[in-house]
């Protein structure tokens, strides 16, 4: 392996700001600010969404409305005649 071509990968700590959780996993990513989780000072890396704040994974979702897609494709398009092709 050729030496000073890769990026550092060290430990650092993903935080979730609007869940309020922190994950300590190796990362590429770099930050100024850090972070003391356990007695050791890590970068942190703020993300937007994570699975704790996310709708799929807490349960949260909302319904998306399916009903009345055909008929929105059938309005916009038209029906297909009979006897047509697939």
């Amino acid at each position: 392996m050729k030496k000073d071509i890769h990026p550092r990968y060290e430990t650092v700590v993903f935080r979730d700001k609007s869940a309020g959780t922190t994950y300590l996993t190796r990362s590429t990513l770099m930050s100024d600010e850090r972070l003391e989780v356990d007695g050791v000072t890590h970068p942190v890396v703020d993300v937007e969404i994570s699975s704790a704040s996310h709708p799929f994974w807490t349960g949260r979702g909302r319904v998306v409305d399916t009903e009345g897609r055909v008929e929105r494709f059938r309005r916009r398009y038209g029906t297909p005649t009979e006897g047509a092709s697939r």
